[in-house]
């Protein structure tokens, strides 16, 4: 039995295929304007019998195709523990929320903190201050790991910081140290909010913020732990939902049997 997750995220897409307990097949893409068209592509073509829809554009989606939604809180709390069975505590960062969920002995979701009604802390603050600067996001977090000394940029709403930070360049200040001072201020942004929710056992760090290796390094100074990252963790609330959509088919809850729209 083949089980998909699909997470429609606002900055990407992603759908996860699940087989006898491992990962069978996966697929990232950009979303867009039309997340519906961006979605058919995704899953043209994958075979699967189940399909659990998660993310922002869940309930859109299961306009379109027939699945179960689930909540993104679930999602990764679930698919975490896929990627790492012994954790206690997950930190998604994705392109417009945060999420900081903490895990009950079994898996469960025993509290979760989130944090989607400001972009600061989230992707999409680091793109804009990467564009103040003139920086990819790739080229944006090697700076910040580069530079000799962080910058201390003071206001965490984008619109200010944005303000601040074309100011500052104005006055000579160097790229590489203001990179810096940005990535700690979500860095402790986004530990603040992950002390909120019991620390126990391991930390998974997952959404596509977690490729940031700047931002992996410092959150991990601010805690003073090791976050558990999975090799692709933009994947972990899609996995969940596949994991998921598995579980009910095996309970006789759900079957959709079908490979495409």
């Amino acid at each position: 039995m083949r089980a998909a997750g699909i997470d429609i995220g606002s900055r990407t897409v992603k759908v996860a295929v699940v087989e006898q307990g491992r990962l069978a097949a996966h697929r990232i893409a950009y979303n867009s304007h039309d997340p519906i068209e961006v979605c058919r592509g995704l899953l043209d073509g994958l075979a699967y019998d189940a399909l659990f829809a998660t993310g922002y554009g869940r309930h859109l989606f299961k306009q379109y195709w027939p699945c179960t939604v689930v909540t993104e809180i679930k999602a990764v709390a679930v698919g975490s523990r896929f990627f790492a069975p012994a954790a206690r505590a997950v930190l998604d960062v994705g392109g417009q929320d945060t999420k900081a969920v903490a895990l009950d002995p079994r898996g469960g979701v025993a509290k979760f903190e989130m944090n989607d009604k400001c972009a600061a802390g989230t992707g999409r603050f680091l793109e804009i201050m990467a564009t103040a600067l003139s920086y990819s996001m790739e080229d944006f977090a090697d700076a910040a790991l580069q530079a000799s000394a962080e910058q201390k940029v003071s206001p965490m709403c984008t619109v200010f910081a944005e303000s601040e930070v074309i100011s500052l360049v104005a006055r000579g200040l160097p790229r590489d140290g203001l990179a810096a001072g940005l990535h700690r201020t979500v860095a402790q942004r986004v530990a603040s909010m992950l002390r909120r929710v019991p620390l126990e056992g391991d930390v998974v760090f997952c959404g596509g913020v977690a490729l940031n290796a700047c931002l992996r390094r410092l959150i991990e100074q601010e805690l003073g732990l090791r976050l558990v990252v999975p090799e692709q963790p933009q994947l972990v609330a899609a996995v969940g939902g596949a994991l998921l959509a598995a579980g009910s088919c095996a309970t006789g809850l759900l079957l959709n049997p079908t490979g495409s729209e």
